[in-house]
């Protein structure tokens, strides 16, 4: 069906008088623009309205604003975050003039050839959001959280100014350089902190030194795993001889809990499971100075531990976290240790995630599994939160650490051509899967691949049992099947072993680490992954072995 000349151009009007109404709102760039009158047999379209301004036409090219040369109906957008402690940087969507021109105005401006991107001094950063403010709605930067302008332009006390002479002497005789540092530094941020450092460089040391520092403040309340508790007791007593152990309270169950309101209690050591049973008893405490070992546990917001420890930890001074491994796969894990340190860490989980987690929201709500200004994020620890140090770093004398795969016997692998058919379908079917089940499909595949090569792994462990130069090594699993086959090669052997899984007594590891270091008869430690992979010194070993590798990476590093 055709139209005739005149209902074309009635409808062409009409078209453009529905735009017009729309771009004439005060948020339109092109401000409120209208059309000259036409009459009804008119052909021609006039293109100057009353003012003598050109009409918005739907088919034309965006119109240019002359005096900042942007297109009108264009938003260029651009984020700013940090390169370091004095210095951001700035990267546009695109190509901007007036951009461009307002930073080289800028005293501090530098240009790197190589990112092609201008970066500036953070005590020029309030001087660029005012002049790139007037250029708005055309040009929108991305401003810095006031959280993290907040903490870069604090002033924090010089660590080397630090005197350690409160700290007591037997404690303070022992400490390593190295070790030293990171009390100073604990010191410097006001007994607020986390110290970070690869296992073996002596975390219970410092924090309990920094502890010593603010007596004043105690009682002291240490937090750790159960397998723990005895240790941590243990180097109380070692290191600050002037708690009387009287004085120090172990909580293993709900029997000794009248013991924590007595005034002659100092420090008080409990698991993590039993915090979330005895919060109340422990807030009415009122701890000065709170140590919580392998903090990691408290990864999640959503758990009854964090919780719990957050409600104690509110009315403390002091709040020292230790973790090797604090965020075992993605940055999320960190914010809720970190909202432990500083009440006032970001105003939400939400700006923090949409910062630092890649955060988006989905159907479901926030997902929070990514990352994002990572460099920023680790400039923002070191300035506030965290001291790290590896082995490496520290420990100069110590020979390097020599990492090889080994290829297992295939002709030992347990299984037949239906089994191996079956295992493939297992592989595709977990690519293939939903995301819901995906995980599930994994775990089945992980069972099943440690059954198939149990007996391909306990040869190559009786290889090494008869190797010359081999003294002693530690054997890590992940499945109760593998541990238990692992045992059986060592007592087929005749080698002596100790074994630590989630089955052995908090009270039995200290006994068993003992055996192990002290013993020269005993030549072998199998070790579970997740149940021992952290808070036990087994340093006697020259030889690890993996049996298994955990799906979390966190998991391995930390062994």
């Amino acid at each position: 069906m055709s139209c005739s000349k005149e209902e074309i151009e009635r409808k062409r009007l009409a078209a453009i008088q529905k735009r017009q109404l729309k771009l004439s709102s005060p948020s339109s760039p092109l401000g409120n623009i209208s059309i000259s009158n036409t009459t009804q047999n008119s052909p021609s379209f006039t293109s100057q309205n009353i003012t003598g301004r050109k009409l918005y036409h739907p088919y034309k090219k965006p119109e240019i604003n002359e005096t900042e040369n942007i297109p009108v109906t264009k938003v260029i957008s651009g984020t700013i975050y940090l390169i370091s402690e004095g210095r951001f940087e700035v990267n546009p969507s695109e190509f901007c003039v007036p951009l461009i021109n307002i930073f080289k105005s800028l005293p501090s401006k530098c240009y790197d050839a190589n990112t092609k991107l201008w970066n500036f001094s953070i005590d020029d950063y309030d001087q660029l959001m005012s002049k790139v403010a007037p250029l708005a709605p055309h040009v929108v930067l991305g401003a810095l959280p006031a959280y993290v302008l907040k903490v870069i332009r604090e002033n924090v006390t010089d660590p080397n100014s630090i005197d350690l002479t409160p700290v007591e002497a037997t404690l303070r005789n022992r400490l390593m350089p190295f070790q030293e540092d990171g009390v100073r530094f604990g010191i410097a941020h006001k007994g607020r902190c986390m110290i970070a450092d690869d296992m073996g460089l002596g975390k219970t040391f410092q924090a309990l030194a920094i502890a010593s520092y603010y007596r004043h403040n105690w009682p002291l309340l240490i937090v750790t795993t159960s397998s723990m508790r005895d240790t941590w007791q243990n180097k109380v007593c070692e290191l600050l001889p002037s708690v009387p152990l009287m004085n120090i309270v172990t909580l293993g169950s709900g029997k000794d809990t009248q013991l924590i309101a007595d005034k002659q209690t100092e420090v008080v050591i409990v698991s993590y499971k039993i915090s979330t049973m005895h919060t109340d008893l422990l807030k009415s405490k009122n701890f000065g100075v709170v140590i919580l070992d392998e903090s990691h546990h408290l990864k999640s917001n959503k758990s009854q531990c964090t919780s719990a420890l957050g409600r104690v930890c509110r009315g403390a001074a002091r709040v020292l976290l230790l973790s090797g491994t604090p965020a075992l796969s993605r940055p999320a894990e960190l914010y809720t240790q970190l909202l432990l340190i500083d009440n006032n860490f970001f105003s939400s989980y939400t700006e923090y995630g949409k910062r630092y987690c890649a955060g988006k929201q989905t159907n479901f709500g926030w997902d929070m599994t990514g990352q994002s200004n990572l460099a920023e994020l680790q400039i923002l620890l070191q300035k506030k939160f965290l001291i790290r140090r590896t082995k490496e770093q520290v420990l100069t004398n110590l020979e390097s650490k020599t990492r090889e795969t080994v290829l297992l016997d295939d002709a030992l692998l347990q299984f037949s051509k239906e089994e191996q058919q079956e295992l493939s379908q297992m592989a595709a079917s977990c690519r293939d899967s939903r995301p819901a089940d995906r995980h599930s499909a994994l775990i089945t595949y992980f069972t099943e691949s440690a059954r198939v090569k149990i007996p391909a792994i306990c040869k190559y462990i009786k290889q090494v049992v008869c190797e010359e130069g081999v003294d002693k090594f530690l054997v890590f699993a992940h499945h109760r099947s593998v541990v238990r086959a692992v045992c059986a090669a060592l007592d087929d052997t005749n080698t002596r072993y100790i074994c630590i899984d989630g089955a052995t007594p908090a009270a039995a590891r200290t006994e068993l680490v003992e055996r192990f270091q002290l013993g020269a008869a005993c030549r072998a430690g199998v070790l579970s992954l997740t149940a021992a992979g952290a808070g036990l010194t087994l340093t006697a070993a020259s030889l690890v072995l993996f049996a298994e590798l955990h799906w979390n990476p966190g998991d391995v590093v930390r062994c």
